[in-house]
């Protein structure tokens, strides 16, 4: 027995840990980054919640703000803390609550260490799109930069740009997989590079020239070529990219800023899309390794009577006038269609058989999982796996909402085709395009007034907040330096449905 009661000690953290590993390795062949697990506080939780998860992070004024929004609400029982946070590093590392009980630390180890670390490492978008090897690494240059900055040019010129950079930051990620990972050990070396560059240059005749008071500070701008307007790779969906390249008047400093929001923002830009298959591999994950410690008798019925009630807690889809909001939740539909594929490869039904002749009855439900986990999004995944089972057990059907009629319409139920317009709803209710608006930087006059002009590809009914959309070009207008207009267009017909100037 691992233990007993609700009480723990690090010893018997490690007992368990070793008994996860083995069931994790042994029968679930996960393949895993170095675990690294620490224990927190409550008041360290909420710290972590305020870094997005990350142990280091430059300051800005909107982490204290947060952990303030955190803190208040947490005291008020408004909100409660997760029982772990888990970070895409390697080491992976996995923040346990010091209050769990003995039980929790095992169920989040199993779900966290294990079942997201796999998810991590294996997962095509994670593969393809960052590399933990050296997040941490550019994390603690980010800081150490922005603070040297600080000290350099003033809080408030730092500030400015952070601020700025963050409101752009959901524009200023590359969407297409033609982009290259990021390398960001290379991105520190050409920052030195950089500053060796600066240094070995640096004349100070240039001070004494009219007007250079104060060098080359926060007022520095860099000179642009006459014919810069005609090779700038229009249009461009990264706006934090172009400008870092591009802005006629920021100084090297400011560009280096905007590279450090621009490449943490495309860091975590894969999350998004994996949050349904992330939690829904890990829960199955922790799920399947406490029933096996229970089998084997290194926990007792109580212990697994408790992660049961924790598991069910967790995985609980509750109806939209229940709280439950208009999405699904992505543990509960996560869960049941790992659940599904599991049962589909061992025990299938003639349905199954028919929708799912790849792999039904194939004996490997660990195979099976592995290859959705390794090859699929969210939105691929639901269009591939989503069965008609957990379209019953989650009695799904479709409602049309038409304004020119009087009444909904029920226009998908459970039948064939039913079943398959079910599964491209849902689906594309996972589709990336969904998550962020489709704004392009479409035209620069660099020759004249240097108005930068953008376009909102859109539909009717579906325009962006004014309040939201002026506020945000207030703060791309300060980073270009000159006047910005933006137009919203029909994405059918290019009819203009709105314009910002």
């Amino acid at each position: 027995m691992l233990y007993t009661g609700t009480d723990w000690t690090f010893s018997t953290l490690r007992d368990c840990y070793d008994a996860i590993e083995k069931i994790a390795i042994e029968e679930l062949r996960l393949e895993t980054y170095p675990n690294r697990i620490e224990v927190i506080t409550s008041e360290q939780m909420l710290d972590v919640y305020t870094s997005h998860g990350m142990p280091v992070s430059y300051a800005h004024w909107s982490a204290g703000k947060r952990f303030v929004g955190h803190e208040n609400a947490y005291k008020r029982g408004l909100m409660g803390l997760a029982y772990e946070v888990v970070i895409n590093s390697s080491p992976c590392i996995s923040y346990l609550m010091e209050e769990n009980t003995a039980t929790m630390q095992a169920l989040v180890i199993a779900h966290a260490a294990f079942g997201h670390n796999h998810f991590f490492r294996n997962n095509r978008l994670f593969r393809e799109w960052t590399d933990p090897t050296q997040i941490l690494d550019y994390l603690e240059f980010a800081r150490a930069y922005v603070s040297r900055c600080e000290e350099r040019y003033g809080v408030r010129a730092v500030e400015r740009v952070l601020d700025a950079a963050h409101a752009l930051q959901g524009q200023g990620v590359n969407r297409h997989s033609g982009s290259k990972r990021l390398d960001l050990r290379a991105e520190q070396q050409r920052d030195r590079d950089r500053r060796d560059h600066e240094d070995r240059t640096y004349n100070d005749l240039w001070r004494t020239l009219p007007g250079a008071e104060g060098g080359a500070g926060e007022g520095t701008q860099v000179a642009v070529e006459p014919e810069l307007g005609t090779g700038l790779g229009l249009p461009e969906e990264n706006i934090l990219y172009f400008l870092e390249k591009h802005a006629p008047k920021l100084a090297p400093w400011e560009r280096e800023i905007i590279r450090i929001v621009r490449l943490t923002a495309q860091y975590f830009y894969p999350q998004p899309q994996l949050k349904l298959m992330n939690e829904g591999c890990a829960t199955w994950v922790h799920d399947f390794i406490m029933r096996r410690l229970h089998e084997k008798g290194l926990i007792d019925d109580s212990a697994m009577l408790e992660a049961i009630h924790s598991t069910t807690n967790v995985i609980t889809q509750r109806g939209f006038d229940q709280g439950g909001g208009p999405n699904f939740n992505p543990y509960a539909l996560g869960f049941a269609m790992m659940s599904d594929i599991a049962r589909i490869a061992t025990d299938p039904t003639d349905e199954d058989r028919a929708w799912f002749p790849h792999f039904a009855g194939n004996g490997d439900p660990v195979g099976t999982l592995h290859h959705a986990w390794a090859e699929y999004r969210d939105e691929s995944f639901v269009q591939q796996y989503l069965s008609p089972k957990v379209m019953r057990d989650f009695r799904l059907f479709r409602l049309r909402d038409d304004l020119d009629k009087p009444y909904l319409l029920v226009d998908a139920i459970h039948d064939e085709a039913g079943y398959r317009d079910l599964r491209r709803t849902v689906a594309a209710s996972y589709d990336p395009g969904a998550l962020s608006e489709e704004i392009e930087i479409v035209g620069v006059d660099m020759h004249g007034d240097r108005l930068l002009r953008l376009e909102h590809r859109t539909r009717p009914g579906q325009l962006l907040h004014q309040g939201d959309a002026r506020q945000t070009l207030a703060h791309l207008q300060t980073l270009w330096g000159y006047r910005v207009a933006l137009k919203e267009v029909d994405s059918q017909s290019g009819r203009e449905l709105r314009s910002y100037d």
